[in-house]
């Protein structure tokens, strides 16, 4: 893998990562792992798929692998208390984090969709290709997931 070709995909993979952990560190990290990993089983590369959907799975297995050497990281949670907030700005955090818990409370395929969607910005056709489904499955699930947390916010808000 050329450094063009490292340019080119790493961003992709980084903001699928920061989706799953919202760890820029943690990120930054397996993206690493990632193209390291690519670089070794480049060989088995066999074109049928985008190499984004190759790279981000390759990322989703070094992630797991991470994981369960490091269990107690999942529980690690990072705050930032000296951030100073504007009114406006809280407001959109609140709204944020409202949103955010919604999402948590969704089933885990369907959590990783939104993530996926939301703040990976892939598309329909890469996240059924990274989940082993259809693009169709991945809109439906998404769309599911959307109106699930629309309900939600409706209810209580």
């Amino acid at each position: 893998m050329t450094n063009d070709e490292y340019q080119k995909y790493s961003d992709v993979v980084y903001r699928y990562l920061l989706s799953l952990t919202h760890d820029e560190a943690l990120a930054e990290e397996i993206t690493q792992e990632t193209f390291y990993q690519a670089i070794k089983s480049v060989n088995r590369f066999d074109g049928s798929c985008k190499v984004t959907t190759w790279l981000c799975a390759i990322a989703k297995n070094s992630l797991y692998k991470y994981y369960k050497k490091n269990p107690k990281h999942e529980e690690l949670q990072e705050d930032h208390p000296n951030e100073e907030l504007n009114e406006d700005k809280f407001i959109q955090k609140e709204s944020y984090l409202e949103l955010m818990k919604k999402m948590h409370n969704l089933d885990e395929q369907t959590k990783e969709i939104m993530y996926l969607r939301l703040f990976g910005n892939l598309s329909f056709k890469d996240i059924g290709e990274i989940m082993s489904k259809s693009e169709n499955w991945a809109r439906v699930t998404f769309y599911r997931g959307k109106e699930k947390i629309k309900k939600e916010m409706n209810r209580n808000g």
